[in-house]
């Protein structure tokens, strides 16, 4: 396997489930720190923090600098299977590389298919990937009928690690035990690894919102509720220990539910996504993991954005005609985020987000989120009247 993406995702998760499923795998990564050390050890460490902490060592594994580009091809020519877990700011120059790849293997193989799994968090991820190839490609190049765009839900939770032990060793990750990789059966052009810990899904729109509007929904309300609560709180099982903000969060996470339900009625039932709630805020409490509320709420101009957690559900609560109060509360809380990360400082894009936004809301609900100054008078006007206090409801 080809794995575009050294970092937490790629280490901790997709490459230790197909390493452990007997595949070699090959990292892309534009960092020479870690791509050496990969070359001289080939193998690495993932620290589990559960009730107990357990190592796994990845092994079978070796990198290639994302600027050897010749390399990177010819890798891309042999695999049996590719991966992306880049981030989206990450995409372009890696979708580049890979219509460069396809297109040789094409030539030196023939027509020999190949699967690339999507572990991003972004939706349509299948669309925008055979958008971005088919600018590189030529008109008649067999796209389609060649490569499988298979989009993943990650829900594996992996926290920033400290400056000491990420200096310690540049190999080190740490997750939890959550190790399940939901994805698109559907779109395989090959047969589907027999891996453990795979799971493939017929509807996999519905799985990837169900990641977005109640996992990530989830972790939007407890970094920007509870950052305004106490400004001091700095892990996530802080602000859940606080009994209003776990009922507020757990009440916006089954309002955004109902609302999927009432979307997807084939796919889920009401007692699946209540259990899947439950999981969730129980593996958010988990303090060995040492998750924080900067790392769950940064980033506001995406987590804030059209099509992103909180604003997502809105419009799809719209769309089938449910409430999106509490919603649409979390939403104005995290015009108003403030966490800083261990080193006492704000992301640097969050502290644009400030200076350009934050004395006016409407100009976030228009330019930032997305909504029409007209269309959704009636949502813009709901958001201004809220009370910029720390409201909870009882």
């Amino acid at each position: 396997m080809v794995l575009f993406g050294a970092g937490k995702i790629g280490r901790s998760f997709i490459a230790q489930l197909f390493s452990s499923g007997g595949y070699e795998v090959i990292f892309i990564d534009v960092y020479p720190l870690v791509i050496d050390e990969l070359n001289r050890r080939r193998k690495y460490a993932v620290v589990i923090k559960g009730t107990t902490e357990e190592t796994i060592v990845v092994e079978n594994v070796r990198g290639v600098l994302a600027s050897s580009e010749e390399t990177v091809i010819k890798e891309i020519v042999d695999a049996d299977l590719l991966a992306t877990a880049v981030g989206q700011k990450g995409l372009s120059a890696v979708l580049k590389l890979i219509a460069k790849g396809i297109v040789r293997r094409f030539e030196t193989r023939g027509e020999m298919p190949l699967d690339i799994i999507i572990a991003e968090n972004l939706r349509n991820a299948s669309v925008f990937f055979e958008q971005e190839l088919k600018k590189q490609l030529s008109a008649d190049f067999p796209l389609n009928r060649l490569v499988g765009l298979v989009e993943t839900s990650i829900g594996k939770m992996v926290p920033i690690m400290s400056r000491e032990d990420m200096e310690r060793d540049p190999l080190l990750v740490f997750a939890e035990p959550y190790n399940t990789l939901i994805l698109d059966k559907s779109a395989f052009v090959n047969p589907i690894p027999a891996i453990p810990g795979l799971a493939p899904k017929e509807n996999m729109k519905a799985w990837v919102d169900r990641k977005l509007f109640i996992h990530n929904l989830g972790h939007a309300a407890v970094a920007y509720i509870g950052n305004q609560y106490n400004p001091m709180f700095k892990y996530v099982y802080e602000a859940l220990d606080v009994a209003l903000i776990e009922k507020e969060v757990r009440a916006t996470m089954a309002q955004s539910a109902a609302a999927l339900l009432k979307k997807y009625p084939k796919e889920f039932t009401h007692d699946d996504l209540q259990e899947h709630i439950d999981d969730l805020l129980i593996r958010f409490k988990n303090k060995a993991l040492g998750d924080t509320i900067f790392r769950v709420g940064c980033d506001l101009f995406r987590k804030l954005g059209p099509d992103d957690r909180l604003v997502g559900a809105i419009q799809l609560a719209l769309e089938t005609d449910m409430p999106y109060d509490r919603i649409l509360f979390t939403l104005m809380k995290g015009t108003q985020f403030r966490a800083k990360d261990e080193e006492g400082a704000m992301l640097s894009d969050d502290k644009k987000f400030i200076a350009m936004y934050a004395s006016n809301i409407q100009k976030v609900l228009i330019h930032v989120c997305g909504f029409h100054e007209k269309e959704d008078e009636c949502i813009i006007g709901e958001a201004e009247m809220m009370d910029a206090s720390f409201i909870i409801k009882q």
